[in-house]
């Protein structure tokens, strides 16, 4: 290794980030079993000295990644409703159906990590407030969208949704899902 090497690799201000991120992947691969440091050295392609430098603990890991994933989508939610602020419920109930959906393509890892995060917050409270967090901003997000009770419902809901559309043999269809969430956002007529 040359001393140019060598500089650089020691001075990896990411470093920390990466090994984060890479503990993020691995949860949403393999769940929380499957995350060791030495995983997470090979992967990140850092030593494994490192990844005990920079989380002591694997629970210290599992921890950092999962805060990670939460104030992520946290960020997501926020941008949404940013996105959907003149929204009428129906479009609401049209742009969350599409949430559901994408569970099942390119935001599954995430909403896998999310499960994670929640059923590891059943046995670890420190994890609880991460665990909530996303539930809290949509909520705060959505009120002034759909009001407060419509948005109360929607975090919960969206989690059921979501988690049945993943673990159903046959997921549900757009209009399904549809038609419940109108059930939750629109008023009876």
């Amino acid at each position: 290794m040359t001393e140019k090497t060598r500089r650089t690799r020691r001075h990896d201000p990411d470093r920390r980030e990466r090994i984060t991120e890479v503990a993020e992947e691995l949860i949403a691969e393999r769940g929380l079993e499957g995350l060791t440091h030495r995983a997470i050295a090979e992967r990140a392609d850092v030593s494994l000295s490192s990844t005990t430098y920079h989380f002591a603990d694997r629970e210290a890991l599992i921890r950092a990644a999962l805060e990670r994933a939460a104030e992520r989508f946290a960020g997501f939610v926020r941008s949404w409703a940013q996105e959907h602020a003149t929204a009428g419920p129906d479009q609401i109930a049209e742009a969350l159906a599409d949430s559901v959906l994408a569970c099942l393509g390119e935001g599954r890892t995430n909403a896998v990590v999310e499960y994670e995060l929640h059923i590891a917050a059943l046995r670890r409270p420190e994890l609880r407030e991460a665990a909530t967090l996303s539930a809290h901003v949509s909520t705060e997000a959505m009120t002034p969208l759909i009001g407060p009770l419509a948005a109360a419902t929607i975090p919960p809901l969206m989690t059921g949704l979501c988690l049945h559309a993943m673990t159903a043999p046959t997921p549900p269809t757009r209009d399904e899902i549809l038609a419940i969430l109108r059930h939750a956002l629109l008023p009876p007529q």
